[in-house]
């Protein structure tokens, strides 16, 4: 059938007015067939590089829509473009793809619908977010900071360092207590039994201060 269809084409003499463009038509990869008294023969390697971008599968199914049909379908499909594009939207492979466009696009679409509905509730958001930032967020850093502060403060205080100076201030105070106990002795201020009492609690006291500074220095030191 296609034999004779070309043959008629050449007995002609001259090829059917085709409604496809020259870019087309001169194009290597063109899919319009030539007929034998043509310049636009394709070459093999050029047959070849186009038929590689069509799978076995959607091949197969081009040539059982076209091997059905007369001589007259055929050239008609040359040279009507309607014809040609309602055969192109027939074939499966065209259906699947333009319903998958269909479905990307109407999806698209959904998706900038929604994002639409979303930009009043974005735009609080935001206006949320900037008030927090310039105010709850402000008071929060601040005391962030002071308990930051405070909680240096507790530790330099109850560092081992401190402690020690502490401690030996203790000591200090509880000696010059106990010097300043013994000369009210001296000067009769004070009788010899509340003198021994209260000067034997004082040193009791420093001396418990002493051990536990020196302890506390070997530990540190070491």
């Amino acid at each position: 059938m296609f034999k004779n269809f070309w043959g008629s084409q050449e007995q002609q003499g001259q090829p059917t007015e085709s409604w496809y463009p020259p870019s087309v038509v001169n194009s290597p990869s063109s899919s319009r067939p030539t007929t034998p008294g043509s310049n636009n023969l394709s070459r093999p390697t050029d047959r070849a590089s186009s038929l590689s971008n069509v799978s076995p599968a959607e091949a197969a199914g081009i040539i059982a829509v076209l091997k059905d049909k007369s001589v007259d379908d055929l050239r008609k499909l040359l040279s009507d473009k309607d014809a040609y594009q309602n055969l192109l939207l027939s074939l499966e492979p065209v259906k699947t793809q333009n319903r998958v466009r269909d479905e990307l696009r109407n999806e698209t679409l959904q998706l900038a619908r929604e994002n639409v509905d979303k930009e009043p509730c974005i735009m609080e958001l935001r206006n949320q977010c900037r008030i927090i930032r310039t105010t709850e967020l402000a008071t929060a850093q601040e005391k962030l900071h002071e308990l930051e502060r405070k909680k240096e403060d507790t530790l330099k205080y109850y560092s081992p360092s401190s402690l020690l100076v502490r401690l030996q201030d203790a000591m200090n105070k509880t000696e010059e207590e106990s010097e300043t106990l013994h000369r009210q002795l001296l000067d009769g201020e004070i009788d010899l039994p509340a003198f021994v009492q209260k000067y034997k609690k004082m040193r009791y006291t420093y001396h418990k201060r002493a051990l536990i500074h020196l302890a506390a220095k070997t530990t540190v030191t070491g």
